[in-house]
């Protein structure tokens, strides 16, 4: 078993006691066709949808302030603005596209990118994906992925079995020489598990397969592999942040049926009278639940023993993201680069996203004056009176769990030094303001027990009326962009109100899959039911 990150979780107050006043006595009761919980992707997506059907009653609550969820972006005092990690718009559903185009119809409400990402390698800038482009690396290392390669397509092309896990298939598709340097160590920065605890059928479109035959002819010529990946090309909002979308997307429902904050906020879910108490002591009765909530900390407010046991077979890691200002030009190191990968033990940080180039609006303007806080040396600045920029920002991201600790306390200053070691910032750059904040659930981790709990877990509440969905409401990460999240919302309320199959939850690797580049609801099921799916499709 993984002992990972976990919340401390204290005793649920029963249904009766909180009527009676232990948290708080119902000040109101109301009553709904389909409650939502939570208010990130999932929850606007269910919210989204029960708004275009005619017919159900519905009301969705957040314990945050604002929409949004775990896409939804901070700003600091100085006027930088962090995403809760890095998120960029890619889609794969022509459903989310108009509704998140509804929500931003303007062409100056968007910036489009074209993906400009590299891994930090032996002090070099290895273009992403890294198993593709190993010809930009010294001539030992490219041997030894070459090798590695060669190997690996033997051993695959005799072997009667499936990879057990990441480890095997790490191996069998990339070999030795690509897994030490990158692969294993990468990963563990990021999952903060060794990656052979993790199974491997949640990589889909993911990670790049290497052709050996390719590779080996631009070592050979000294090229270098174009774009991979969904996300080559992808959009940003001009204005606040990826929280923005979802702030955008949540005006286009009546605020009659949202309630934020302490008014939103779920103390106990009593599922079997199919009753909701929040925090401000309002009753909800419902007859369908959406949850979007962590599924761990949605059977705790259940209480149910059974579910909270099995619960515990789901493991998770914790995110903190780190922000840096930045004052002067943008320098010619860091360019147009949008995120870059860093496997190598220099510093803590997994991923870092030139935040500032994917909009001029996510750093203050050049005329703004701020005081210079620290040197990237950590030394005192000369000078801390205020003046004007320009500025730029760069956004970190750091895993945590009880297999890879992380120094909380210190971690902003070993990330500002891992940015000198790396060569990200030059000793001397003036750092105007910072941000660190810890998401306590920051990635599902699919760990080969993940399965054999979810395909318990998820009936079971379903045979409460509980549709569990979304990034940590099913758990699981390959269906977990906002995309993903945002259609798992729009398809749970589908299969409520009609019984149409939900394609994302079940079939990943079909909504995936890159011979189907959009979907409608209703055409993404016939499709699907063509190439032989299910015979119960709607």
């Amino acid at each position: 078993m993984l002992n990972l990150a976990r919340n401390t979780l204290k005793r649920v107050p029963s249904f009766q006691e909180l009527l009676q006043g232990t948290m708080g006595s119902a000040k109101e009761e109301v009553s709904v066709d389909v409650l939502v919980i939570g208010a990130g992707p999932t929850g606007l997506g269910a919210a989204k949808r029960l708004n275009q059907i005619d017919g159900p009653s519905w009301l969705i609550v957040d314990s945050n302030e604002t929409p949004g969820g775990l896409a939804s972006t901070d700003v600091t005092p100085e006027g930088f603005l962090y995403d809760v990690g890095g998120h960029v718009i890619f889609s794969h559903y022509k459903y989310f596209d108009d509704c998140i185009d509804e929500a931003l119809p303007n062409d100056d409400d968007w910036y489009t990118h074209q993906r400009i990402s590299y891994v930090r390698c032996k002090s070099l800038w290895v273009p992403y994906p890294f198993q593709n482009n190993i010809s930009m690396l010294p001539k030992e290392d490219q041997v030894k992925c070459i090798e590695g390669m060669i190997d690996a397509a033997m051993e695959a092309r005799v072997s009667n079995t499936k990879p057990k896990n990441f480890e095997e298939w790490i191996m069998r598709m990339m070999g030795s020489g690509v897994a030490e340097l990158f692969m294993r160590p990468y990963n563990y920065k990021v999952w903060a598990v060794p990656v052979e605890k993790m199974q491997c059928q949640w990589l889909g479109e993911r990670v790049a397969a290497p052709d050996v035959k390719k590779v080996t002819t631009n070592v050979i010529l000294g090229k270098t592999a174009g774009n991979w990946g969904p996300n080559a090309t992808f959009r940003f909002p001009a204005r606040d942040g990826t929280g923005g979308i979802w702030k955008a997307v949540a005006k286009t429902l009546p605020k009659s049926k949202t309630r934020f904050g302490d008014h939103g906020t779920v103390n106990k879910v009593d599922a079997d009278n199919k009753r909701v108490v929040l925090k401000d002591g309002t009753v909800i009765n419902y007859n369908k639940l959406v949850n979007t909530m962590a599924v761990d900390a949605l059977v705790e407010c259940m209480g149910d023993k059974q579910l909270i046991d099995l619960s515990k077979g789901l493991f998770y890691s914790s995110t903190h993201v780190i922000g840096v200002g930045i004052r002067g030009e943008r320098p010619e190191r860091i360019g147009d680069k949008c995120w870059l990968y860093f496997p190598e033990d220099d510093c803590p940080f997994y991923r870092a996203t030139i935040f500032s180039n994917y909009s001029p609006y996510n750093q203050p303007q050049a005329d703004e004056k701020l005081a210079t806080m620290q040197l990237a040396n950590g030394s005192k600045p000369s000078s801390t009176q205020p003046k004007e920029g320009p500025y730029w920002s760069i956004m970190l991201e750091v895993s945590e769990s009880s297999m890879k600790p992380v120094d909380g306390k210190n971690l902003l200053r070993d990330c500002i030094q891992g940015l000198v070691n790396t060569e990200m910032l030059k000793p001397t750059d003036e750092i105007v303001s910072t941000y660190h904040r810890r998401f306590d659930h920051g990635y599902p981790t699919p760990s080969l027990e993940r399965e054999g709990v979810l395909t318990k877990l998820l009936p079971a509440l379903q045979g409460k009326d509980i549709w569990s969905r979304g990034r940590f409401g099913s758990w699981r990460y390959e269906v977990g962009n906002q995309d993903h999240s945002f259609m798992l919302g729009v398809e749970a309320v589908d299969n409520i109100v009609n019984g149409a199959v939900e394609l994302t939850l079940n079939y990943p690797d079909f909504v995936n899959g890159r011979h189907n580049g959009e979907r409608r609801l209703v055409d993404g099921a016939q499709a699907f039911a063509k190439k032989g799916g299910r015979d119960d499709v709607a």
